[in-house]
């Protein structure tokens, strides 16, 4: 059984909402690789997700000082709310390198590692969205647990990705390109994981 603790909803609408919207960035960086047409728009449509994660984080951190009894212990809080953050600030990040790269077309490793994104944010938000009531702290780990699979995956792919850049690109300039757009794509994976961590932690402290 989990004990109880003082309960502020707004916290947990707040998680719930980042999480979403980390979600939906990720989404639309799945269309933006897989469909890669009209790149500014869809790069700008990434943008003002990023600024809305943004705005949840700085209400977050804003509700954390002005709250004398959380519902999670602060530290949880602030860390959760910051690698959610992360999550979003880095496909922004891959996508921005990708327009000034001028990247003519993604690659399959891209598309798959953010599908990756995809796949462990959509993971992450279910996991989040458990955290309100906290009755099956065993549903949050197993969903922690597909996190860190899909984390695995993502290095996979991304070695993968590395060692056919560097086999087979003529250009040592687009080596450079896709090693770095390729980081920080899995980067966003690494960070998704990141989140699965912190919601064990909160999970096994609230046994």
């Amino acid at each position: 059984m989990f004990r109880l603790f003082p309960r502020d909803e707004n916290f947990f609408d707040l998680f719930e909402k980042a999480a979403a919207n980390v979600h939906e960035g990720a989404k639309l960086l799945v269309d933006l690789l897989e469909n890669y047409t009209d790149l500014e728009n869809k790069a700008r449509h990434i943008k003002n997700v990023e600024h809305a994660g943004d705005e949840l984080t700085h209400h977050t951190m804003e509700r954390l000082n002005k709250t004398f009894i959380t519902p999670l212990d602060r530290e949880d809080i602030h860390e959760l709310t910051s690698r959610l953050d992360d999550v979003l600030d880095l496909i922004d990040n891959a996508v921005h390198r990708m327009m000034i790269y001028k990247i003519a077309q993604p690659t399959d490793d891209a598309r798959a590692l953010a599908r990756v994104i995809e796949q462990s944010s959509s993971v992450v938000e279910r996991a989040v969205g458990m955290l309100r009531n906290m009755k099956d702290g065993e549903a949050i780990l197993r969903a922690c647990i597909e996190a860190h699979a899909l984390e695995n995956e993502g290095d996979r792919i991304q070695h993968h990705a590395l060692g056919e850049l560097f086999e087979n690109a003529r250009d040592p300039i687009e080596v450079i390109k896709w090693k770095d757009v390729y980081q920080a794509l899995e980067a966003a994976s690494d960070r998704c994981e990141d989140v699965a961590n912190v919601l064990e932690g909160i999970v096994l402290k609230n046994a």
